[in-house]
C-alpha cells in the first residue's frame, strides 16, 4: 500500500498531459536539461532521507529522458562519496538530447557505467532509471529481465518518476513492473501511480513539482481528482431545533435466505450515518434477528414486492440490492425499486440483475461495483476492466447514467458529465466480506440527508477507506462491523454535528 505526504497535491493527470506540462515548463524558459537536474536533486534528496546510512547506489538506466535522471543521480551520488555503478540496459550510444548530456556529465564525474548483464552483481540501493511513463505496451527484453533482476535482489529500490512497466495512465502492469520502494514523481501526479497494481509497485511516494508555477497547469484539465478531507463535501451542522424528519427516511432491501447478515450491516452502517429514519424490508425470517440487533431501524419482513408499495411512498431514499439474491424474491423486490422515483443505491445482486438486463436502472442513482460486477455490466471480462480502471469507471457511469464507484484498489467515483476522482487510501486487512455492504449503508444514509450522489459517493468512498486503515492497524481478522464505529467518528470529525 503506498505511503503518501499529506501535502501531494489533488489533481491527477494522464501522461500525454504532464508531457505536455513539461513542454510548457521548456517553453516558458526552463530548459529542458535543467528539469532534468532538479528531478535527480528531488530523487537524491529522497532517497538519503529514506535510507539515511546508505552509501552504494547502483542505477539501472534505459535509453529516455528517465535514464538522463539516472546518470544524474548517479554523478551527485558520487560527488557524495558513495560508492557508484550504472548498469546501462542496452547501449548508452542510442542517448540522445538531455539524456546523452547527462550520461556525458556522469562519466566525466567519473562514474563507472557498465552494460547490464544477468550475472551483473547489485548492491547497495537501485535506482530505477529504466523506462519512464511512455510506455504503452508489454516490457520487451532486455527490459523485461533487468526489471525480473531487480525485484530478485532483495535490495531498497528507488523508482524515477514511476516504477518501470507500470503503466502512467491506468496503474496497470504492463508485462513486468518494478516493486520500488520509494517513488519520486515530478511535475504532475500521474493517475496510474494511485490505482490498479500500483499499490503494489509504488511504494512511499514522493512529489516534486520542478518548480512548476500554477500558470504551467492552466487550461490542462486534470483527468481526475484525489480524494482528500479538504475538498469532500460535508454535511451542514444541524440547528439546535433538528428533528429525524429532516435528515432523510432511507429504506434498505435485501436478505434473501441465507444472506441475511449483508442487509444487516448496511443497515446499520446507515444507522450510525446520520440517515434520520432507517427502515429495513427484508425476508421474514430474519425480523428477530433484525429487530434483536437493531432496534433502532423500523423492520418490515416482505414476502413480495407488494407489500413494499406503501413504505415506497413513504421514504426518500433507498439502498438495494445487499444479500438480494437473484432468486424471485429479490428480483420481484429489485422490480419495484427500479419504479420508485427516489434516489438510489444499488449494490451487490442488484448490479448482477441490471447487469442481466432483468431491469432498468431508474434516474439518480449510485452504483457500486467491484470489479466483477463491473465486467458484467460492460459485457467484457474482469482482466479488461482491471487493465484500465479509470476508463471502465467512466464507461459504466456513461452506459448507465450514474454515479459509478468501481471499487478496489485505488477506488474510482466517476460521474455521467466526466468528472473522476479517485480514493487511494485503505488496507490489506480489508480484503474481507462484507465491506461492500457497510460502503452501501453508508452512501444511502449521505443520499438521504440531502447529498448529491456524485458527492455522497465520494465522502462515503473517503470515511469507508479511512477506516479501514484505521482498523487494519490491528491486522488480520478485521471484521466489516468493525469500520461502523470509526466511520462515525471519522464522519463527525470531518463535519461536526454542531458549529
Amino acid at each position: 500500500m503506498p505511503q503518501t505526504k499529506d501535502e501531494l497535491p489533488d489533481a491527477l493527470y494522464c501522461a500525454a498531459q504532464v508531457r505536455e506540462l513539461d513542454a510548457r515548463l521548456i517553453a516558458a524558459g526552463t530548459p529542458g536539461f535543467e528539469l532534468m537536474q532538479r528531478a535527480a536533486h528531488a530523487t537524491w534528496r529522497a532517497l538519503v532521507r529514506q535510507w539515511p546510512s546508505a552509501n552504494e547506489l547502483t542505477v539501472f538506466a534505459g535509453h529516455g529522458n528517465n535514464a538522463g535522471d539516472g546518470y544524474f543521480i548517479a554523478a551527485l551520488a558520487h560527488r557524495a562519496g558513495w560508492a557508484v555503478r550504472v548498469l546501462a540496459v542496452g547501449d548508452p550510444q542510442r542517448l540522445q538530447g538531455d539524456a546523452a548530456q547527462a550520461h556525458a556529465e556522469a562519466r566525466a564525474e567519473g562514474v563507472t557505467v557498465q552494460g547490464w548483464t544477468a550475472q551483473s552483481e547489485l548492491r547497495g540501493v537501485i535506482v530505477d532509471a529504466v523506462l519512464g511513463t511512455g510506455l504503452s505496451g508489454d516490457v520487451r527484453e532486455p527490459y523485461a529481465a533487468a526489471i525480473k533482476a531487480i525485484n530478485a535482489s532483495g535490495l531498497p529500490v528507488t523508482a524515477v518518476d514511476i516504477p518501470s512497466g507500470l503503466c502512467a495512465d491506468t496503474g496497470h502492469v504492463l508485462g513486468a513492473a518494478v516493486s520500488a520502494d520509494l517513488t519520486v514523481t515530478f511535475i504532475g501526479l500521474k493517475i496510474g501511480l494511485f490505482t490498479g497494481d500500483a499499490a503494489d509497485h509504488v511504494g512511499r511516494l514522493v512529489f516534486n513539482d520542478l518548480q512548476a508555477s500554477a500558470d504551467t497547469c492552466r487550461d490542462i484539465p486534470a483527468s481526475a481528482r484525489r480524494l482528500t478531507a479538504a475538498n469532500l463535501a460535508r454535511l451542514a451542522p444541524r440547528a439546535p431545533t433538528a428533528h429525524k424528519g429532516r435528515f432523510g427516511h432511507l429504506l434498505l432491501i435485501g436478505g434473501d435466505q441465507g444472506f441475511g447478515g449483508a442487509i444487516l450491516l448496511s443497515t446499520e452502517s446507515a444507522l450510525r450515518s446520520g440517515a434520520g429514519m432507517v427502515s429495513l424490508a427484508t425476508r421474514p425470517e430474519h425480523v428477530p434477528a433484525a429487530l434483536s440487533r437493531l432496534p433502532e431501524a423500523m423492520v418490515l419482513g416482505a414476502s413480495s414486492a407488494n407489500q413494499l408499495m406503501s413504505l415506497l411512498e413513504k421514504v426518500s431514499t433507498l439502498v438495494v440490492g445487499p444479500g438480494l439474491g437473484q432468486a424471485s424474491w429479490g428480483r420481484a423486490l429489485l422490480s419495484a425499486a427500479a419504479n420508485a422515483p427516489l434516489p438510489q443505491v444499488w449494490d451487490a445482486d442488484a448490479l448482477n440483475l441490471l447487469a442481466s438486463g432483468f431491469v432498468s436502472l431508474p434516474k439518480d442513482c449510485v452504483i457500486t461495483p467491484h470489479p466483477g460486477e463491473a465486467a458484467r455490466l460492460l459485457g467484457i471480462s474482469i482482466a479488461e476492466v482491471q487493465a484500465d480502471r479509470p476508463a471502465a469507471a467512466l464507461a459504466l457511469s456513461k452506459k448507465y447514467t450514474a454515479v459509478v464507484v468501481l471499487k478496489g484498489a485505488g477506488s474510482l467515483i466517476a460521474h455521467p458529465d466526466g468528472r473522476l476522482a479517485l480514493c487511494h487510501q485503505g488496507h490489506p486487512a480489508m480484503a474481507t466480506a462484507g465491506l461492500g455492504d457497510v460502503l452501501a449503508g453508508l452512501a444511502g444514509a449521505l443520499l438521504a440527508q440531502g447529498m448529491d450522489g456524485f458527492d455522497a459517493a465520494c465522502l462515503a468512498v473517503w470515511l469507508h477507506a479511512n477506516a479501514g486503515m484505521q482498523q487494519g492497524k490491528f491486522g488480520r481478522g478485521l471484521a466489516a462491523s468493525d469500520l461502523i464505529p470509526a466511520i462515525r467518528q471519522l464522519l463527525e470529525e470531518h463535519a461536526p454535528c454542531l458549529k
